[in-house]
Formats: structure tokens, sequence, C-alpha cells
């Protein structure tokens, strides 16, 4: 009864906004066939080792520039060397009508504008049930435009923190399937994670009958 309740666009610190049901669900079944197609290649997903030794819970597959601790380069050195998908035309337009969606009441909360709002990188995370994301800042990226994530599958918790510290102040909020969270202005470089999934909430409408599939859009700052 509750997925039948609109849920209202929430500023839950500036410029870090969620607005809830924002993908219909014919184009979670778009991405969700676009993400499977990214997955297999020509960099195939894959759990990210850290240079520590240990090894990311989630698979990732990236677009336009690949990502490793703690870089961006255009071929994939620490997984087969080639080059990555390239980023499609049709998600920059998706990326500005995010940005116009979250920052509508709010104009002034980004660095920039939806129009000049060009991601040229997006990191396509996969959560299986016992997947996690530590509490981390998104700051390998040259410039600080904001973040785009959507959220495809499985609800999970979804933890925003402060810009000083991994641990408290922190705010939990539900992400569901259909849902945009932006990162900008003041919030672009908080600390956020993800300390759990809820198995078994996704709607097998979507085309993702079990996880979580994250999309996070981001322009990198780096030419060429």
């Amino acid at each position: 009864m509750s997925a039948l309740i609109p849920r209202p666009t929430t500023e839950i610190a500036p410029g870090a906004v969620h607005v809830p049901q924002w993908l219909t669900l014919e184009q979670q079944r778009e991405l969700v066939t676009a993400c499977r197609g990214w997955a297999t290649g020509p960099v195939p997903i894959r759990h990210t080792r850290l240079p520590r030794g240990g090894v990311m819970s989630v698979q990732t597959v990236c677009l336009g520039w690949h990502w490793q601790p703690y870089q961006y380069t255009r071929t994939a050195g620490d997984v087969n060397g080639r080059r990555v998908a390239a980023f499609p035309d049709w998600m920059v337009e998706l990326g500005r009508r995010a940005l116009t969606a979250a920052y509508a009441d709010a104009p002034t909360a980004a660095d920039c504008t939806p129009d000049t709002y060009t991601p040229d990188t997006a990191l396509i995370n996969f959560y299986d049930g016992q997947a996690r994301m530590g509490m981390h800042q998104d700051k390998d990226e040259r410039s600080s435009a904001p973040v785009v994530s959507l959220s495809i599958g499985d609800t999970c918790v979804f933890r925003v923190g402060n810009t000083e510290t991994r641990t408290k102040p922190y705010t939990d909020i539900e992400l569901a399937s259909g849902d945009l969270f932006v990162l900008g202005g003041p919030s672009r470089y908080v600390f956020h994670g993800v300390p759990k999934v809820h198995e078994g909430t996704a709607d097998p409408a979507t085309g993702l009958t079990s996880g979580r599939l994250n999309i996070t859009m981001r322009v990198t700052g780096l030419p060429g």
C-alpha cells in the first residue's frame, strides 16, 4: 500500500536532494536492459580490488571513463586493458533532466545549471543482498559538478553524512526502485554509503528480479 502513496521530494541537506519514483517503470526496464549489455563488455562488470588488497562487495562496470581507486582512465588496465564503452548522449540528457527535477525549487544549490551539466562517465554498481558500500566521498573527479544517482531494484538504506568525517552526524533514508538522488553544491563531497540492501523488495516489472542497480553519473573534468 505504501508504494501507492506519493513520496515528496526532500532536501536531506543543502544540495542533497531525494526525488522518489522519478523513473517510470518503462525507463527502469530500459536502463536494466542497457546495463546488462554494458556488463558484458568491452570491459565487463567486476569486483573492484582496492589498493590494500581488499575487494569491494559490489560489482562495477563503467562508461566513458574507467574508475579504479583512485583515478579515471580511458582503458581498464586492472581488468583487460580495453577501452570502456562510450558514455551515450541520451544519458547526458537524462542527467540534465535529473538536475532539473532535483533543483526545481533550489536552482542555486548546484555549481552548474541543467543546460550546462554534461556528465562524461557513469559508475554502475550492482548490489546483491549481501553487498554494502562503506562511507566514502566522491572526490576522484576534477569537477565539482553534481553527482546524479539512480536506483533500480531492491530498496536500500542510503546513509548521507557530512563533509568532515565518516561518522555521525548522518541521516539514513531509503532509496527505492526508480528513485533519484543528487549530491551537489554544499553536499557534493559529503560522506555517504549503503549499509543495507533489503532483499526481495525488487519489482520484477523493472526487469530486475533481485539485487539493486545504482547508476551514478559524474563529470570527471578530465580532457579528451
